[in-house]
């Protein structure tokens, strides 16, 4: 027997196109994947200026982080590495702070500080700082322009993490739908497909993900994808683990697909059925709780509040998913590709479907606290705004449904003669509501047409053979020609049916705002958390009130008023560089280093973040090249703008400033 292979409607390719359109667009615009765990302060901070070179050089992170050997590195003004390459847990209580050690006698200019680590929830963060010591000065240091977690690889990660949410919305939503819904369908070819693809999807993704883990977190090449070295190391990892015990599970995932579509399909015996769906539900359901737990154990639900709460809440979150938009559809397949669905069997999918958004709003309701934590942060932050743009298209979701719950309503009764082709109030176990019937009343039409065609061929055998004088190929052919006329009355009789259009229609519209959700979803899971986000505003904050703790500001500016003996250097060092009281002593030094007399001296702080000044200090002059002032009050923590004003004829001066950061 030749089979034809599957033939996608107009209406099925139609969504296939937007849904591509959309997941680029989406995938597009999302950028590399912005890093759960922020760096919320450091010392020396950056843009900092230090009179001498600190000891160590420290950074403290929102939540936990993976440290490696490369985590830290500290760069001179030529390039050159200056830290020990040691990393010092520096961790206590809820503060998260690592630091490296720097060499001695570092000389004066300008250090870079570049980072980057995982963090808890596996995804990559990084960035980089500068601080000097002296002056500041040139720097040679060249930092990647795509971040970590960015570019091509980034781009080709996050389609790997979209398909694999969706191979296990449609592996195990379509599992569910035959299960729980439509026995019948576990002989339908075209389900079978469906189910199928979604596990082979799941699996190709995730063997994708454990490969480009490596580069999306360290190198960001692409041809590190076979590097073993780093597989070992990914492997070692929280995330390696994770996608490594769902490759494990996708094991036993095929067992029951193959028992679903196997032994399940083909049996008979009433009590033996029941049994092996009994067997078949427990053994799915744990098997799609390990798959889930894959993601609660190594993502969001993983770290930051109540995470022994989180990830139960998390995986019920997913199954609910998978059971509202697999089984969507599965729904939306048997539509376009089955003969007919039993009324009782779409009835019961809208049950399930109706169980699964009271789960998914219980769940959302407790994730939208635990991520977001505050009314203001639902609009301030890039977070809450994807979060509101689900909450619509879940609400979308659920008004189509309605709709298509009222087409489900409209459908005629069942009635005992009615045949296969007459839409979902089908024959036999369809009309009398009973889950499981006779596959053969109601064959695929792919099947149904070539069956037919050989029981044409063999009836022109047998006309020839009976001696009827007609020709044997030209009545196989006409036998094949009557077979496909039987077969297209047949689709048209099913596709002219008002009630059965309508609710393919409607869960086809359905889908596609589901394809659109389940991006959403995606982007959604690799953005900072705005409870994060918040807090490590606040620690940035709270760092920058305390911008240089323990030293006063120091700082170099050079100037040149244009006239004679009008090039030096300023240096003004503000102690103890805080608010409130400053002592403030300005030397004003010739290029060679000596003290250089000048007739005045004028200096200013501004605000303009809270537009406070420009507030006038008029130094005093001690001695040659040496002014002082004390009392200076600065009333705010935050980053002032100095201005020195420096005169040295009666026509010569300049203003200089610089920017200093006030605890």
């Amino acid at each position: 027997m030749t089979t034809t292979a599957p033939r996608l409607g107009p209406a099925l390719t139609r969504l296939l196109l937007v849904a591509a359109a959309l997941l680029g667009a989406l995938l597009a615009t999302a950028g590399p994947a912005s890093a759960h765990a922020a760096l919320t302060g450091s010392d020396p901070q950056d843009g900092a200026v230090v009179a001498t070179a600190p000891k160590e050089v420290n950074l403290t992170f929102s939540e936990q982080v993976a440290m490696s050997g490369d985590s830290i590195r500290v760069l001179d003004p030529a390039g050159k590495r200056v830290d020990t390459g040691e990393i010092r847990d520096l961790c206590s209580g809820s503060v998260v702070r690592y630091g490296v050690a720097l060499l001695p006698g570092l000389p004066d200019g300008t250090y870079t500080v570049a980072w980057q680590t995982v963090s808890a929830d596996s995804h990559p963060v990084s960035g980089a700082f500068t601080f000097s010591v002296g002056a500041p000065s040139k720097t040679a240091v060249a930092l990647p322009d795509t971040p970590v977690g960015g570019g091509l690889v980034g781009a080709l990660y996050g389609i790997a993490r979209y398909v694999s949410y969706a191979g296990f919305v449609v592996l195990v939503g379509g599992g569910a739908f035959v299960l729980a819904c439509w026995p019948r369908g576990a002989a339908m070819r075209p389900v079978q497909r469906l189910v199928v693809r979604g596990w082979l999807a799941l699996t190709a993704a995730t063997l994708a993900l454990l490969l480009l883990r490596h580069p999306y977190t360290k190198t960001g090449r692409l041809g590190d994808v076979f590097d073993l070295g780093g597989l070992r190391d990914v492997l070692q990892t929280k995330t390696g683990a994770a996608l490594s015990s769902r490759l494990l599970l996708l094991g036993a995932a095929a067992l029951f697909v193959a028992v679903l579509f196997g032994a399940y399909a083909r049996r008979r015996d009433e009590k033996e059925h029941k049994d092996l769906t009994f067997g078949l539900a427990i053994g799915g359901t744990v098997v799609a709780a390990g798959i889930a737990g894959t993601w609660a154990l190594a993502e969001h639900a993983s770290t930051g509040l109540q995470p022994g709460i989180a990830m139960p809440v998390d995986i019920l979150h997913l199954l609910a998913v998978a059971a509202w938009l697999g089984g969507l559809t599965a729904l939306l397949v048997a539509l376009y590709r089955a003969p007919s669905v039993e009324r009782s069997a779409v009835e019961r999918y809208s049950k399930v479907a109706f169980g699964s958004v009271v789960v998914l709003a219980a769940t959302g309701v407790y994730q939208t606290w635990r991520q977001v934590g505050t009314w203001s942060a639902l609009t301030d932050t890039r977070y809450g705004q994807l979060l509101l743009v689900k909450v619509g298209l879940v609400a979308v979701l659920v008004g189509i449904g309605w709709v298509s719950r009222r087409w489900v309503k409209r459908l005629a009764a069942p009635t005992s003669t009615s045949t296969a082709g007459e839409g979902v109030a089908g024959a036999g176990a369809g009309a009398s509501g009973e889950d499981v019937a006779d596959p053969s009343l109601e064959p695929e039409d792919d099947e149904a047409e070539t069956s037919e065609a050989e029981g044409a061929d063999e009836e022109a055998v047998g006309a020839e053979a009976a001696g009827d004088g007609v020709d044997a190929e030209r009545a196989a052919q006409l036998a094949r020609q009557r077979a496909a006329v039987a077969t297209a009355r047949r689709k048209k009789a099913r596709d002219a049916d008002p009630e059965r259009t309508g609710l393919r229609r409607s869960v086809l519209t359905e889908a596609a705002v589901a394809v659109v959700l389940l991006a959403v979803t995606t982007v959604l899971t690799s953005t900072e958390p705005a409870r994060t986000e918040e807090e490590a505003g606040k620690g940035r904050a709270s760092a920058g009130a305390s911008a240089v703790p323990n030293r006063p500001i120091d700082v170099r500016i050079p100037f040149d008023t244009g006239g004679v003996d009008g090039k030096g250097t300023v240096q003004l060092t503000l102690d103890p560089g805080r608010t409130g009281a400053n002592a403030l002593h300005l030397y004003v030094l010739r290029p060679n280093g000596r003290a250089l007399d000048v007739p005045e001296v004028k200096v200013s702080f501004t605000l303009k973040e809270k537009d406070i000044g420009p507030l006038p200090v008029l130094p005093d002059r001690i001695q040659t090249g040496h002014w002082t002032a004390s009392g200076v009050q600065l009333p705010m923590p935050g980053e002032w703008l100095m201005q020195v004003t420096v005169r040295t004829s009666d026509i010569d001066q300049t203003t200089i400033e610089k920017n200093v950061k006030i605890g």
